[in-house]
């Protein structure tokens, strides 16, 4: 109509996982992040170097809050890896709690007596452990909520990995969001029936009741994966010994940026065991 002013679509960009695109973390390709991972992983759960863990998990906080992700997103994973750290951490302490003074050689008596007698190395080892989970925690949010599963797929092939297996963990990570999906349906479909799962029923009716929800969901899962299987054979997936991957990506500025940090941070790491002597860092010496 004359005078309307014409309406501009200021839609937004967005990737697979709904994360707003734009950001560094998300520029960066699947490899990069595979690496960055793989390799961070792997030396901040060898090492026991509490100041170095500390700069891990310096390092992994950045990471994170450049991903820019919402609470929403990483609430009910967030919620869960506490749960399983805090009971990790009092098992830990259970089982064996003069762990830490046979580790460090010492024992300083902060609480209690007889077998469940707590002394600062105990704590101070209970620390590492803590801050292994907290550094590796916002690394494994990040790249989940931020890598396309195709992009992923394309990376592991790059670094090594056969091309099925990438793309076997491709199909896994997209299915994900199909069977929560499945799940609320099959849910909402038993509470038409009649079967309450509600708040209303108790926590054991409420987790009996979920457990007649895996049956159906089950079933239907294996449907969607016989399909998947006849497409794939349909077209001769997996007769070729190469394949390419349509979400490659070149390594850009960032990306050698990225890795030289995960580089020093790595020889850092084992630096300190020639440093501390080997894998544990012992304030008490």
């Amino acid at each position: 109509m004359r005078g309307d002013k014409p309406v501009v679509n200021q839609q937004l960009s967005y990737d697979v996982s709904g994360t707003q695109k734009g950001h560094w973390v998300t520029r960066l390709t699947g490899m990069t992040k595979i690496l960055v991972l793989l390799s961070l992983s792997i030396i901040g759960m060898v090492s026991y170097d509490t100041w170095y863990l500390v700069a891990l998990t310096i390092f992994a906080i950045t990471f994170y809050q450049s991903a820019h992700l919402r609470w929403h997103q990483v609430r009910g994973l967030l919620y869960a890896i506490a749960a399983f750290t805090a009971l990790n951490l009092v098992l830990v302490y259970v089982f064996n709690p003069a762990y830490g003074s046979q580790i460090y050689g010492t024992s300083h008596v902060l609480v209690g007596h007889g077998f469940f007698v707590l002394t600062w190395e105990e704590l101070f080892y209970l620390l590492n452990m803590l801050l292994k989970y907290v550094f590796i925690v916002p690394l494994i949010l990040a790249f989940l909520f931020t890598t396309n599963p195709s992009e992923l797929a394309s990376g592991m092939n790059r670094i090594g990995f056969s091309y099925k297996i990438s793309y076997a963990v491709e199909l896994s990570l997209r299915y994900i969001p199909d069977v929560i999906r499945d799940f609320k349906q099959i849910s909402l479909a038993q509470q038409a029936r009649g079967l309450e799962m509600s708040r209303k029923a108790g926590m054991g009716k409420r987790l009996k009741r979920s457990t007649q929800i895996l049956i159906p969901l089950v079933f239907s899962s294996m449907d969607k994966i016989e399909v998947t299987t006849r497409a794939m054979k349909l077209r001769r997936f997996g007769t070729n010994k190469h394949r390419t991957w349509y979400m490659t990506q070149k390594l850009a500025k960032i990306d050698y940026l990225i890795l030289i940090v995960t580089v020093v941070l790595i020889m850092i790491g084992i630096g300190l065991f020639w440093v501390d002597g080997g894998r544990f860092y012992n304030p008490f010496r």
